[in-house]
């Protein structure tokens, strides 16, 4: 019996025919999804369910059951009502809609849900599928309409599900990309029913549109100093390289054309050591004024506002670790806020900023563009802290990552990464490895789950620690990396 093939097997089978054969054929392969990948599925239901309100006559049709599903939704088709999760099943292949909506005596749209804030190519290859199913299926298809999320939305009061979210008719578009479709489903339904796996190179497609669940099994015979190592160097030119058998660092002849820091890279892969230009570390040094500030936050961004007069994906922090040093080679004084509660905890923590970052010195972070940012974003939201912010801490931040995305220091350990994650080991004997939260993502997660979710105290009280911990470690970072640049210039 050929198996199905659905549109998420299709939408696989696009990025990868390997990925698509494992998925249906040897799954045990596949990681099991991790605890940010399991956060979106969720937010993803969250926000299904909230569309559906735009449909007050619509219809649910559960999933908990393939066949009654399929069965449900041959009888209410008749119904000529909006379907929420109908199923159809044609020669192999399936698909579900997010919704059906009827038109006129026997028409039907198709509005597919997603919570991004524009139209992605991947959602037009997953309605062309979804189109194709339904009128081989027997349904007469109007439009198609993408219902993603409206970024201009604010909030004032509960949730306007008609105002948060947003319908682009993509029907044109649909049509175009289904140009093809038939032969690529052919394709993909022999892959799937076949015993020999596909053999595939790596390329764009191991991380586009997504990062592939078994990108590391296909990348294990790539090198160490790799050419996928230079910095911000583009994915086509290194896979050209990489396909051309130039792979490694000190592979590539002079007469490639690289930039200044990725002629440092080649350098230091034939000469061996490190790359430091002492005089503008120095100079960045010298630039410090104290007391210095050494300073971190974490944010939420959901896709639903929390909040009166916050957006979707607006960025709303919760925490900061600040370590004040008076003067140079001083003891460290470490100020930690965490929100707690439910309630905006954006007046808090510019309040407690305001109150323990001083009048003068320097306030040092690691891509300011992030705090800049949010602080701005939030004295704009907050006008009693725009004045000091604008005059008073503005033009007193300063940039560590202007030392390292400058190349003023590189180390070949770094593997052509700038993040703070990968500069902090090769100046210091810190790491994040042994970190129950080890990077901002899961932070996120971590606060939004002891927050609003329903957690035991002990397990809240467990991931308070482990935030504290991990933020804490973020400036601590700072002060680190700085200690280890003063070293290197003696």
């Amino acid at each position: 019996m050929a198996k199905l093939l659905t549109k998420s097997n299709y939408l696989l089978g696009l990025q990868c025919p390997k990925l698509l054969w494992v998925t249906k054929n040897d799954k045990q392969r596949l990681p099991e999804h991790d605890e940010i990948t399991l956060k979106k599925f969720s937010d993803g239901h969250i926000l299904g369910e909230l569309a559906t309100k735009v449909f007050p006559e619509g219809q649910d049709i559960p999933d908990d059951n393939f066949m009654e599903n399929l069965r449900n939704t041959k009888k209410l088709i008749s119904k000529r009502i909006p379907l929420f999760e109908p199923a159809f099943m044609i020669d192999s292949l399936y698909s579900r809609a997010d919704v059906l909506v009827p038109v006129g005596e026997d028409e039907w749209d198709i509005v597919e849900v997603k919570s991004a804030t524009r139209v992605k190519e991947t959602n037009l290859h997953d309605v062309a599928f979804q189109k194709y199913v339904y009128e081989k299926a027997g349904l007469k298809i109007r439009k198609c309409f993408l219902m993603h999320i409206n970024n201009q939305y604010v909030r004032d009061g509960e949730i306007e599900p008609s105002e948060l979210f947003v319908q682009t008719e993509i029907s044109e578009k649909v049509e175009e990309f289904s140009e093809g479709l038939e032969f690529r489903i052919e394709e993909m339904s022999k892959i799937i029913n076949s015993r020999e796996e596909p053999n595939c190179k790596i390329g764009f497609n191991c991380s586009n549109p997504y990062d592939c669940p078994i990108k590391d099994e296909c990348w294990k015979d790539v090198p160490e100093d790799s050419v996928f190592d230079f910095y911000r160097m583009l994915k086509k030119k290194t896979f050209e390289l990489y396909d051309s058998g130039i792979v490694k660092l000190n592979d590539v002849p002079e007469n490639v054309k690289l930039n200044d820091k990725q002629q440092i890279q080649r350098r230091l892969a034939f000469d061996g050591g490190k790359h430091i230009n002492k005089l503008q570390v120095k100079n960045f040094l010298e630039s410090l004024k104290y007391p210095v500030y050494y300073l971190d936050f974490e944010t939420i961004n959901p896709a639903i506002p929390k909040f009166d007069g916050m957006r979707p994906y607006q960025r709303i922090p919760f925490q900061f670790s600040l370590h004040v040093q008076e003067e140079e080679s001083g003891e460290l004084r470490h100020v930690s806020f965490l929100a707690e509660g439910m309630s905006d905890p954006r007046p808090k923590f510019m309040q407690s900023l305001k109150d323990n970052l001083g009048e003068k010195g320097s306030i040092l972070v690691y891509n300011q563009g992030f705090e800049k940012g949010v602080m701005n974003e939030c004295s704009g939201a907050l006008p009693e802290f725009r004045e000091w912010y604008d005059e008073n801490i503005f033009t007193r931040i300063k940039d560590l990552w202007d030392v390292f995305k400058d190349f003023s220091y590189y180390d070949p350990k770094q593997e052509g990464s700038t993040s703070i994650k990968y500069v902090l080991p090769v100046l210091s004997d810190l790491s994040y490895d042994k970190m129950d939260i080890k990077d901002g993502a899961l932070a996120s997660l971590k606060y939004e789950r002891m927050t609003y979710g329903d957690v035991e105290e002990a397990e809240r009280l467990k991931a308070r620690r482990a935030l504290e911990r991990y933020c804490e470690l973020d400036t601590l970072a700072e002060v680190e990396i700085i200690k280890g640049l003063k070293n290197k210039i003696k």
